[in-house]
């Protein structure tokens, strides 16, 4: 229900009724769970602040408590879901001039995050282990997993419709909420909607396995099932183990598909496209490591060919 606003209101108050009334509804669900984290903190943070007390110096301490234990990045997103409700307010006259103007963006050193892929040989070793049985199981989400590195709530909102076994193509155009209540949501971001080429062994496999299942539901889920990343992560887990090779995640499957078509020699922009990525930096950021890797190849390979010159 909406109350009055004066300038007198503690500003958590406001910030939650602002995220109700501008967000709400017009956000993607787990967007507005960081919009609701993000009041969270402002009750633990400056439980007693109220709007007319926010201050040019009042909000940069804020954003310094904030970042003493978060990333710098995490403190950028936090001042941002923070910046529109306060120029509203600046607005509207319940606070006298933009705090937000010069602030400072501090935040913990981030920590050194390796990602976690499995080489071709690995991941071939991995694969010999999975249960491919006649029937839709999560060893063939895993194997499609690895051969398209979708996302895990794009490979299970994937339906038989999704396939098209003429073009040996597969359409990403949805994800399924997993996390809440189970059915179909939009993708992350425009760039996820893509369609993906598939390998002719996987066109056979699946145009078999999908043969007269509903073209319009869900082939790995069940609608009503509770569906868990860590169930799944657990079995991954345990062939991992059985086949003697890193353990890593439905997530590091992902990267995987990645690193190899990378090393491979595939370019960055297709890598880009087929992941969904929204950009070729966010690529680029994510694989850096291979990168370099790849570049010091292209010495070798430079050095090799001006020395065959003399």
């Amino acid at each position: 229900m909406l109350t009055h606003i004066s300038k007198d209101d503690l500003f958590h108050d406001y910030y939650k009724q602002w995220i109700t009334i501008y967000k709400e509804g017009a956000i993607r669900r787990v967007t507005m769970s960081k919009y609701l984290m993000t009041h969270q903190w402002l009750i633990k943070l400056i439980p007693d602040l109220r709007l007319n007390e926010m201050t040019r110096i009042t909000y940069q301490q804020l954003l310094n408590d904030y970042a003493l234990e978060h990333e710098r990045q995490t403190t950028m997103d936090f001042h941002h879901q923070l910046k529109g409700a306060i120029l509203d307010a600046v607005d509207e006259g319940y606070i006298e001039r933009d705090p937000t103007r010069k602030a400072i963006i501090k935040g913990k050193t981030p920590r050194v995050k390796k990602i976690k892929y499995l080489n071709q040989f690995e991941l071939h070793t991995l694969l010999t282990q999975l249960n491919l049985s006649p029937q839709i199981n999560w060893h063939w989400f895993i194997l499609l997993v690895a051969k398209t590195g979708m996302r895990f709530s794009e490979a299970l909102a994937l339906t038989p419709a999704d396939f098209d076994f003429a073009h040996q193509s597969l359409s990403i155009s949805k994800t399924w909420d997993y996390k809440m209540n189970g059915g179909f949501l939009p993708t992350k971001n425009q760039s996820s909607v893509r369609k993906i080429q598939l390998d002719w062994q996987t066109v056979i496999q699946f145009s078999e396995l999908l043969r007269n299942l509903p073209e319009d539901q869900p082939i790995f889920v069940t609608p009503g099932d509770k569906i868990y990343n860590s169930t799944i992560n657990s079995l991954l887990a345990r062939l991992c183990e059985k086949s003697n090779i890193p353990v890593i995640s439905i997530h590091g499957l992902r990267h995987t598909h990645a690193s190899l078509l990378l090393f491979s020699g595939v370019s960055l922009a297709s890598v880009a496209r087929r992941l969904g990525h929204s950009s070729m930096t966010t690529t680029q950021k994510t694989y850096i490591h291979i990168i370099h890797e790849l570049e010091n190849q292209d010495v070798d390979i430079i050095m090799r060919s001006l020395s065959g010159l003399s």
